[in-house]
């Protein structure tokens, strides 16, 4: 897992380098003006500025941060994908930020992030390799972002070409196979029925405009199973999901602290769906 000092190194590069040479810099300039103190005294200033500047380096670039600006900017440029930001798109960009519990100064970063995604000249690469570098030993976390973006792109009711050639590319950039980017699709296509099936109720509650063959397939695609699979098999299956989203997991390995809830969220519908096929395979 990579620490991180590592991120920050890689976030920043050359501009720590730079700032590392503080301490040599003030020490000279002190040698000149001062003498032997003034050589002593130049090294304590240069090295006061030093840990000042890194400080504020590491928390710009700090993990949580990168995972931040990420997920918001992305959304806001699948958001954009087709020429204009629909309502339901906003409204799931506000949702997303309401179930974070977001304060105000992190809300307007999002929002900020956001708006960020939406411009013209927005650099894709430039936002997902950092994080995509950030994530590579980290495949759950990876694997949320894309379901955010997913999400995000299934606001609307359906994704469109362009958005679909969005994903396609963040995707490509955090070297997600395309058989992968599919099957993660079609779990978040049906994981999106399947709550609107369930939308008001939790696990045991139906919507009476759903049937119960439709809500038991679109069951078996959240845990990205078929009904010809043993027990076991779906029930490995189900292990692997909860284990995947488990917040405190996802948090350790770089999820910001704020979207412990969606990963909760997250595991509540498996564990709804899981329940669901369990149910209909004692029947």
């Amino acid at each position: 897992m990579q620490n991180k000092s590592e991120v920050t190194g890689f976030a920043v590069g050359n501009a720590l380098m730079k700032y590392r040479t503080g301490i040599i810099i003030g020490a000279v300039i002190g040698l000149y003006s001062g003498g032997i103190w003034g050589l002593v005294f130049g090294g304590v200033i240069g090295g006061l500025i030093n840990r000042a500047v890194s400080k504020l380096v590491s928390g710009k670039y700090s993990p949580q941060m990168i995972f931040f600006k990420a997920t918001f900017s992305v959304m806001g440029h699948v958001a954009k994908a087709d020429g204009r930001v629909t309502e339901d798109e906003i409204r799931f960009a506000r949702d997303v930020m309401a179930r974070m519990n977001l304060n105000e100064e992190r809300q307007r970063e999002a929002i900020q992030f956001f708006n960020e995604g939406k411009s013209e000249d927005f650099d894709l690469a430039a936002v997902v390799t950092p994080l995509s570098r950030l994530l590579q030993r980290q495949a759950a976390v990876k694997i949320m972002f894309i379901e955010i973006q997913l999400q995000a792109a299934l606001a609307d009711g359906q994704v469109s070409q362009n958005e679909l050639q969005v994903i396609q590319s963040v995707c490509a950039l955090m070297r997600m196979s395309a058989q992968e980017m599919s099957a993660l699709m079609a779990r978040m296509q049906a994981q999106q029925t399947f709550n609107q099936g369930a939308h008001g109720g939790g696990a045991g509650y139906q919507s009476p405009f759903t049937s119960d063959a439709d809500m038991l397939k679109d069951a078996y695609g959240v845990l990205g199973v078929t009904p010809d699979m043993s027990d076991a098999e779906i029930k490995k299956a189900y292990r692997r999901l909860m284990s995947q989203h488990h917040p405190d997991k996802l948090v350790a390995k770089g999820l910001p602290p704020e979207m412990m809830k969606l990963a909760k969220e997250k595991t509540q519908e498996i564990q709804a769906a899981y329940d669901r096929v369990k149910s209909a395979r004692k029947a």
